[in-house]
């Protein structure tokens, strides 16, 4: 009967060892469908088209409820170094418990900066490394934190606090972090590149139509002019800037024309173009004086711009039947009348460029325009201009290339200016626009 007794008790032990491993591992079951369950939920958000601040709050939320946790976060990692590189971007909180929201100190997230690494703690009242705050309300008692690497760069930090089972957070809770954290490094590395890639069109478009202005703006041809030859033309750089001419027939015997930088790039630039070649403009169709017409356009760009907008011009207005050339010039380079006897001439008169004061006094100036000389205006884009050694091609190269051609028309010089000025600056890429008005007088 012993033996009996003894050898059911041991069917009756085994039993019960045989039903807590299939409990054991019912339990550890149970735990991976709901595992599977979570990363497929966080797969289908992923792949979903919420934004990705709502679809980290999901991953949070989820993080927080599965691993029975009070509070959660992710923090995004600055792409720019700063003094806290990170950022909260995401908060899911029980409140429950009445708790203010937790976070990391300095020294734990410096630690995860460098590591690299989940960071598992079921003991924070022994680790110096995490502020808690004032009072026992405030205070942490557990800690999974786990980083987010996309692509082998770091993108953020997802965090859990305090573990509600007494046990504190476990290997397995630490090891399904880490998998939720690499799939949220995914998501913030898509809406970054979705961010740049959206800028990058914004910016083309910006383009697009920066270019389209500054093509619209400028003259179809060139006037014809009784015993005059002359021409223009700008080659916009492929960040477009602001440089425009025109011509403009203001009488019967009178032709003006002017050639202006302003100040910035892109679509701002070309926007202020406009509006300062329609100023100019009206002013010069009203009859205006050279010098009225800048310091009203002036007055206009100072009023309506912000302070660090400006535009340089050089304002010009023939009289074919005196042969004289009337000009102000408002901060711009200083254009070069080239005779066939006579050194090279600047015209400088003026005064600054437009948009600097509210107003400001400009001077008109007139020289005589000889049979056989030569009128260059340009922008700094010529004459500024650098090589490999970052040398600029130089005003002196320009007259000396413009006097070696007396025989050119405007256009075929405009054009020899531009391939030298290619050739000087050989593979370096164009960096401003390049603009050139030639004026010459025939007869």
């Amino acid at each position: 009967m012993g033996i009996e007794k003894q050898g059911q008790n041991s069917e009756v032990q085994k039993l019960r060892d045989d039903n807590l491993q299939l409990s054991r591992e019912n339990l550890r079951l149970q735990r991976a469908v709901e595992e599977l369950g979570i990363l497929n939920e966080i797969a289908v958000a992923i792949n979903s088209t919420l934004a990705v601040e709502k679809i980290l709050d999901l991953i949070t939320q989820r993080c927080v409820h599965h691993l029975g946790a009070e509070q959660g976060e992710v923090l995004l990692l600055e792409e720019k170094k700063t003094a806290r590189p990170f950022q909260t971007i995401c908060r899911v909180g029980d409140t429950s418990h009445q708790r203010l929201p937790f976070r990391l100190d300095d020294q734990l997230t410096g630690w995860m900066l460098k590591h690299r690494a989940p960071l598992l703690i079921n003991d924070m009242g022994n680790d110096r490394r995490f502020a808690t705050g004032d009072g026992d309300l405030f205070s942490v008692l557990s800690l999974l934190c786990a980083p987010m690497v996309c692509k082998g760069k770091m993108t953020g930090l997802l965090v859990v606090f305090n573990k509600k089972a007494e046990a504190g957070f476990s290997a397995d809770d630490q090891r399904l972090l880490a998998i939720i954290a690499s799939e949220s490094a995914q998501v913030i590395d898509n809406a970054r590149l979705a961010d740049k890639e959206k800028t990058l069109l914004h910016m083309q478009e910006e383009l697009r139509l920066a270019y389209e202005i500054q093509y619209n703006l400028l003259p179809d041809e060139p006037p014809r002019l009784a015993g005059y030859d002359i021409a223009g033309k700008s080659i916009p750089a492929k960040e477009v800037g602001g440089d425009y001419f025109d011509f403009l027939a203001v009488g019967e015997n009178s032709l003006a024309f002017c050639l202006g930088d302003v100040s910035g790039k892109g679509l701002p630039a070309a926007l202020l173009m406009a509006n300062l070649q329609a100023a100019v403009r009206s002013q010069a169709m009203a009859g205006t004086s050279l010098t009225s017409c800048l310091e009203r356009a002036n007055s206009l760009l100072f009023r309506n711009t912000s302070p660090e907008k400006f535009a340089t011009l050089f304002f010009g207005c023939l009289d074919t039947e005196g042969h004289v050339l009337h000009y102000c010039n408002a901060g711009h380079n200083h254009p070069f009348l080239i005779g066939k006897e006579t050194e090279p001439l600047r015209l400088s008169a003026g005064g600054l460029a437009l948009g600097c004061f509210e107003s400001f006094p400009f001077e008109e100036s007139q020289v005589p325009m000889k049979p056989g000389d030569l009128l260059i205006v340009f922008s700094d884009g010529i004459s500024e201009a650098v090589n490999d050694d970052d040398q600029e091609f130089g005003e002196a190269r320009l007259i000396e290339l413009a006097s070696a051609h007396p025989d050119s028309s405007a256009a075929e010089l405009i054009e020899k200016i531009l391939q030298d000025v290619g050739r000087h600056a050989g593979d370096r890429p164009q960096m401003d626009d390049m603009t050139l008005v030639v004026l010459k007088r025939l007869t």
